[in-house]
C-alpha cells in the first residue's frame, strides 16, 4: 500500500501484477480490502492500480460534502501520480459511476472501458437510493437489500441455490460490521454523492471502446439504465448476464469476457439481449 496527499485528503492505493494498466473503481463502501479476490484476478491480466475512495478504507474522510467531480478528480491525481498518462478503466456499481464522471471528464485519458451494473443518473435513469435505507426498519432494510442484490433473492430461493446463500450473508455480515463514527460518515457522504450522480448529458463526451455490462436480476441498477448508458456512447457493446447486481460473481462468462474486451479482444457474441443460463 502507498499514499498520495491532495489538498483534502491523503488517499490510499496500491499497485499490482503486470500487464495493461487497469484503473479499478470500486463500489459503494468498497474498500481495496474488500475487492482482494477481485484484484486478484484482474491482477493476473493486468497491471491494476486500486485506491480507497475519498472517505472510505484508509483514505482521510474529508471535512465537508463530497461530489462525484471530486471522486473523478482523485482518480486523475492518483494516474498523475503514479505516471499513468492513460489506462483501461473497470467501474462496478458506484465505481461505474464515478468512471463515467471521469471518463467524460478526462476522455483522453481512457483506453478503453467497462462499465458493470451501473447508471447514469438524470433521464437515462438512476440505481436505487441506497442513502435512504438507513430510515426503513431493520427488517424491512434487509429483505430491500437482498432484493437490490438479485430481485429472485427470496427464503425459496436462497434455499435452494447455497451460493447465492453465501453472497447474500456476505453482504449482510458486511453491512452490519462494526464501524467508528469517522467511517460512517465518510460511507454518508460517499451516499450523498451517489445520489446527486447524472452524467446522462455528458455521455456523448466519451471516446473510448465501451462495454457496459449488466444482470437481468439486478434490482439496485436496472437493466434499463445500462441499456441507457449503451443507446448514449457511441460504439459501446451492451451485455446483459444471467445474474443480479453481483453477476461478475454469478455468471462465470462475465469477468473473462471483461478481461477480453479491455485485452481488445472480440466477444463472442456482442448482443444486448440476456444470454442464456448455463
Amino acid at each position: 500500500m502507498a499514499t498520495l496527499s491532495v489538498p483534502d485528503i491523503t488517499i490510499n492505493y496500491d499497485l499490482s501484477g503486470s500487464g495493461p494498466r487497469l484503473l479499478v473503481f470500486n463500489g459503494s463502501g468498497g474498500t481495496i480490502e474488500a475487492a482482494a479476490l477481485l484484484v486478484g484476478y484482474l491482477a493476473n491480466h493486468f497491471e491494476v492500480l486500486i485506491h480507497d475512495q475519498r472517505g472510505l478504507g484508509a483514505t482521510t474522510v474529508p471535512a465537508g460534502p463530497a461530489t462525484m467531480a471530486e471522486y473523478a478528480a482523485d482518480a486523475a491525481s492518483l494516474l498523475d501520480h503514479v505516471g499513468w498518462q492513460t489506462c483501461n478503466v473497470f467501474g462496478i456499481s458506484f465505481g461505474g459511476m464515478v468512471a463515467q464522471e471521469f471518463a467524460v471528464t478526462h476522455p483522453e485519458r481512457v483506453e478503453r472501458m467497462t462499465l458493470l451494473c451501473t447508471s447514469p443518473g438524470g433521464e437515462g435513469g438512476s440505481s436505487y437510493p441506497l442513502h435512504e435505507l438507513a430510515m426503513l426498519p431493520p427488517a424491512e432494510r434487509q429483505e430491500i437489500s437482498r432484493r437490490n442484490l438479485d430481485s429472485r433473492f427470496d427464503d425459496q430461493w436462497l434455499a435452494t441455490h447455497p451460493g447465492d446463500q453465501a453472497m447474500v450473508k456476505l453482504m449482510t455480515d458486511r453491512a452490519l460490521a462494526e464501524r467508528s463514527i469517522e467511517q460512517r460518515r465518510g460511507e454518508l457522504l460517499q451516499l450523498e454523492a451517489r445520489s446527486h450522480h447524472d452524467v446522462w448529458d455528458r455521455l456523448g463526451l466519451i471516446a473510448s471502446p465501451t462495454l457496459v455490462a449488466c444482470g437481468v436480476f439486478d434490482g439496485t441498477a436496472p437493466v434499463a439504465n445500462s441499456q441507457a448508458i449503451h443507446s448514449r456512447v457511441a460504439g459501446s457493446v451492451l451485455r446483459i448476464y444471467e445474474g443480479g447486481h453481483m453477476f461478475a460473481y454469478q455468471d462465470r462468462r462475465a469477468l473473462p469476457d471483461i478481461v477480453a474486451f479491455l485485452q481488445g479482444n472480440e466477444l463472442s457474441d456482442p448482443s444486448g439481449d440476456p444470454l442464456p443460463a448455463q
